[in-house]
């Protein structure tokens, strides 16, 4: 069956999936004021949980169908309608569903629909109910769009429909200033990746003539990524890297990551829905999505794995310090993005894409759990919501959220047999034996390093912040008199926390030696027809050869990556109950005001980097700012345009009051005065002419160009051989333009003209005349007679 053609109600089916959220949207944002609350969240999570449906529909029963059959390499695509054709370029408003896509818009779907539900008990008592359902079915129509997108122009449209909604979100509730500036923070840093997006576009562009993904891997244009471009460098590197940056904004990568910890200003569902299932994973997505445009560039790729590592390094220590329990789990999500960066800088696409979703399920569960603890603390008082200090022994009041947060955190740690274990083990494993071609040979076991210190770190700061929530005594009335949260609110975090749990057997690593179920490696089969392979290695006689981006590791050095992973995540737990099983310690104090003090306070400050960008770009451009608005805007438009402009005007007023005084006669007086003075200048004057008389042997020319202002500032010229052209004297090539000209008999003809340049009208005048003349010996021309 050609599964393309398919249509419902006249639309491709593909176009339905990002089309239920939009339409709920626009619903809900036109006429969701006049309806109940209940009408609002049911249009809102039955759109999402109808875009849900048709995604396990079209994943399960299409694809799955013809990836059985071996047909699932270029997955299901269809287009809509031509966006835009000049020439030879031609722009499909077009999806594409393939299996990458597939894990995508199911996590997205499921995880969104979750979080729709969460939403109904957590904002019950929000005013503007129906603009945040809208705006949070917008934000999914758009993620939807950009997993879905079959080149990237639609892929753009899904990518600044993403950051359009993080701004309407994170700055929902815009009254308080700072929840307002966080918004725009995240708006504006996004733009500056976004731009760079833009160019990456262009240079592809530049090089295929083609943006179609499909087209872009295929051999026809391959050749075109490893040509020489600039530096000796490779043109894929440099639209590798400048989409790269692009990718830094949305997934929050270094140096581009500071608005995602302020992006907590938004409600709590938001906040979950950011980190865990749209927007942050859309630069990952991107760059698996064109793991073939990667794979051409090894600079490319050390540029992602490095950026991703130091990430995930400095967002760990950055974590250490945080008191505000949502920015913690911020910074873990930073962290684990940069994770997911290694793993696709390492050509490891399949570890990058299952991190990207074992971390949806955990993340959002933490999130949610977040959002249960502040909702169950909520007695309007006077402690900070969200301040971990003022918790503590919640474990009584709030067992399913408890439990289930427990249960994440131990998926994040990497613990067996949970989730993050799995998916966080196979980054681990596969930079240990990545060594791709032109990398140094060290590079691989640096980024192991590197990513297991960051899971240590990992380890311990989440579970800091677990034991500082749950354990011990409460330290606020307002912990003590906690409660457990709704079931619209703990029933989507007892299923997240289920599939915590269990997501993680679908990435069982290779093991020849154990007989395992087919389904528990099934990932990499599945995911093999859409991320490339191989890396392009153009050899010394220039032949492009493909060489495998990773080989298979044996089982005894998997299950020991795996124990060394484990052990790590397990001390990290346990330095975590050292200094915070039962609250905060004594221990803890001395140590961060004694030894450990400077680093601290630089986790606390956040490594200074808003301090940083404030001093080197924020405060400069204020100062440009300024003094652009005092030169130009003040000065030269405000003052000279507009207030000289009054000011000319002001004056002509007055002095044309002068005139403007009532009497009469003197209007008739200057009405004629003025027409006697058009009539002069633009028309009164005698025609012009000229005479002639002959003086002994000489011709004697005399012109009369006319009386009046035009006749005065004509100029003159002499034809005297009637040939129509002006004439020159012979001895000095000067022109004849005296009004008084002497020429020998003999140079003159019968017919002589005169030719009168107006220099106001730019008008030629010409007069003629034939001339009567006795014949003469030939002489010298003179004009002045002698």
């Amino acid at each position: 069956m050609d599964y393309s053609t398919l249509k419902f109600a006249g639309l491709p089916v593909l176009a339905w999936v990002p089309l239920l959220p939009l339409l709920g949207a626009l619903i809900n944002l036109t006429l969701g004021r006049r309806f109940a609350r209940t009408t609002v969240h049911t249009i809102a999570i039955g759109s999402v949980a109808a875009a849900c449906g048709l995604s396990m529909w079209l994943v399960f029963g299409l694809l799955w169908a013809a990836f059985k059959d071996g047909r699932g390499g270029t997955g299901i695509a269809q287009s809509v309608y031509t966006w835009m054709e000049v020439g030879n370029f031609k722009v499909e408003l077009a999806f594409r569903l393939d299996t990458l896509s597939a894990v995508m818009i199911l996590i997205v779907t499921f995880v969104g629909t979750l979080i729709h539900i969460y939403s109904t008990g957590y904002m019950a008592k929000e005013p503007r109910y129906a603009a945040y359902f809208g705006y949070l079915n917008l934000f999914m129509g758009a993620m939807l769009t950009l997993v879905l997108a079959a080149n990237l122009p639609v892929m753009f449209i899904g990518w600044e429909g993403v950051g359009l909604c993080s701004f309407l979100l994170i700055g929902f509730w815009y009254e308080r200033e700072d929840y307002a500036t966080a918004g725009r923070k995240a708006f504006i840093v996004n733009r500056i990746g976004d731009f760079a997006f833009l160019l990456g576009m262009f240079l592809l562009f530049w090089a295929t003539k083609t943006l179609d993904f499909e087209q872009l891997k295929g051999s026809a244009v391959g050749a075109a990524y490893v040509q020489p471009f600039w530096g000796g460098e490779r043109l894929a590197a440099a639209a590798a890297i400048c989409l790269f940056i692009g990718a830094c904004g949305k997934s929050a990568q270094l140096p581009l990551f500071t608005w995602l910890p302020d992006a907590m200003a938004g409600p709590t569902p938001v906040s979950a829905l950011i980190h865990a299932a749209t927007m942050v994973t859309a630069g990952v997505y991107m760059v698996c999505r064109l793991s073939f445009l990667y794979s051409a560039s090894t600079t490319a790729m050390i540029v992602v794995a490095t950026v991703g590592l130091l990430t995930a390094l400095a967002a760990a220590f950055m974590a250490f310090a945080q008191t505000d329990l949502k920015k913690v789990l911020a910074y873990s999500t930073v962290s684990q993005l940069g994770f997911m960066f290694v793993a696709a800088g390492t050509g490891n696409w399949v570890a990058a894409v299952f991190h990207l979703g074992t971390h949806a399920f955990f993340k959002a569960c933490l999130f949610l759990g977040a959002g249960s603890v502040m909702h169950g603390m909520e007695h309007g008082g006077s402690v900070t919501p969200g301040d971990i200090t003022t918790m503590g022994g919640l474990r009584k009041h709030m067992p399913i959220t408890r439990i289930t947060f427990m249960i994440s955190c131990l998926a994040i740690a990497g613990i067996f047999p949970f989730a993050g274990f799995f998916s966080k083990d196979e980054i681990l494993a596969g930079s240990w034996g990545v060594h791709p071609p032109g990398w140094p040979v060290w590079y691989g076991k640096v980024l192991w390093g590197g990513l297991l210190i960051a899971a240590l770190g990992t380890a311990f700061y989440m579970w800091r912040l677990y034991f500082l929530v749950f354990s011990g005594n409460e330290r606020s009335e307002e912990a003590k008199h906690a409660h457990e949260s709704p079931a619209s609110m703990t029933m989507p975090l007892v299923i997240l926390a289920l599939l915590a749990t269990l997501a993680g057997l679908i990435g069982f690593p290779h093991l020849t030696s154990i007989k395992l179920p087919s389904f528990t490696h099934a990932l990499s089969s599945w995911l093999a027809p859409s991320v490339t392979s191989t890396w392009w290695n153009p050899g010394a006689d220039g032949v492009n050869t493909n060489v495998m981006i990773a080989g298979h590791s044996s089982d005894a050095t998997i299950l020991g990556l795996a124990a060394v992973a484990l052990a790590v995540g397990a001390l990290g737990i346990a330095l975590a109950y050292m200094f915070y099983g039962r609250g905060p310690s004594a221990q803890v104090n001395r140590l961060v005001d004694g030894p450990l003090a400077s680093a601290y306070e630089a986790s606390k400050a956040k490594l200074w980097f808003d301090e940083i960008y404030d001093a080197a770009i924020v405060r400069p451009f204020k100062v440009i700012a300024s003094g652009l608005y005092t030169v130009v805007d003040k000065l030269i438009i405000d003052t000279i345009a507009v207030n000289g402009s009054a000011v000319v005007v002001g004056l002509f007023s007055r002095i044309s009051r002068l005139f403007q005084n009532g009497q009469v006669q003197r209007y008739l007086a200057g009405l004629v005065i003025g027409a006697a003075l058009v009539f002069f200048v633009t028309d009164w004057h005698t025609k012009p002419t000229f005479d002639y008389e002959i003086v002994g042997d000489r011709l004697k020319l005399t012109a009369q160009p006319g009386a009046g202002l035009l006749g005065a500032a004509t100029k003159i010229r002499w034809d005297v051989d009637g040939d129509g052209n002006a004439d020159a004297d012979p001895a000095t090539n000067a022109p004849y333009t005296s009004p008084e000209l002497f020429v020998l008999l003999g140079d003159t003809r019968t017919r002589v003209n005169l030719f009168i340049d107006d220099p106001i009208t730019r008008k030629t005048t010409k007069v003629t005349r034939v001339l009567h003349l006795p014949p003469a010996p030939p002489a010298v021309p003179n004009q002045e007679g002698k």
